[in-house]
């Protein structure tokens, strides 16, 4: 979908009731992924690194998240990022708890803060990500509506959603400056 500009704002939100949950253990709390960068599409899911004051808060950490309901995916990559979801469906947020200097943390930091300080190339990869994502989508329902004929006649709906074009306009909005709050960063 396009960028929308509530997206800080939903990220300040889960920052906070993370702040208050996990307190002490935190060391610093970033948005990170598509939609921490301004004018880039993205899935309406907010993802969140949560980096604790040490690897050995994590076990704490976990079983405060898991406590109050989060959803606990675990460290499924084995890169030291713990997951952990909210909400159904293309809406709500991914949390990843990690130790200061892991990896995959700072790749993350770097290529979100290369694409907000880039916008041509922030573009370029919205411009991808449709693509991508409507070839894809085009694949499936194609698959969907053979799936249908195979069984005695397509689904009109099917068939129409999988002739539809996407659209392909990748949003050119201008990267905005990193914010930064104490030790959160936007």
């Amino acid at each position: 979908m396009d960028y929308d500009p509530e997206w800080p704002a939903a990220f300040e939100e889960a920052r906070a009731a993370i702040e208050g949950l996990l307190g002490g253990l935190v060391l610093e709390i970033h948005h990170i992924g598509s939609t921490s960068v301004p004018g880039l599409c993205a899935k309406p899911k907010i993802d969140i690194d949560i980096v604790l004051r040490s690897a050995a808060a994590i076990p704490e950490a976990i079983e405060r998240m898991k406590a109050q309901g989060y959803t606990y995916h675990g460290n499924r990559y084995r890169d030291g990022m713990w997951a952990f979801t909210t909400g159904r469906g293309p809406r709500g947020e991914r949390f990843y708890l990690c130790a200061p200097g892991t990896p995959t943390h700072l790749r993350r930091l770097l290529f979100r803060d290369y694409l907000r300080s880039h916008p041509e190339t922030a573009a370029a990869y919205g411009a991808l990500k449709r693509r991508l994502a409507s070839e894809v989508s085009a694949s499936f329902f194609a698959g969907r509506a053979a799936g249908a004929a195979a069984a005695g006649g397509a689904s009109p709906s099917v068939s129409a959603v999988s002739s539809a074009p996407a659209s392909s306009a990748a949003s050119t909005a201008p990267s905005a400056a990193r914010t930064t709050t104490g030790n959160f960063t936007s």
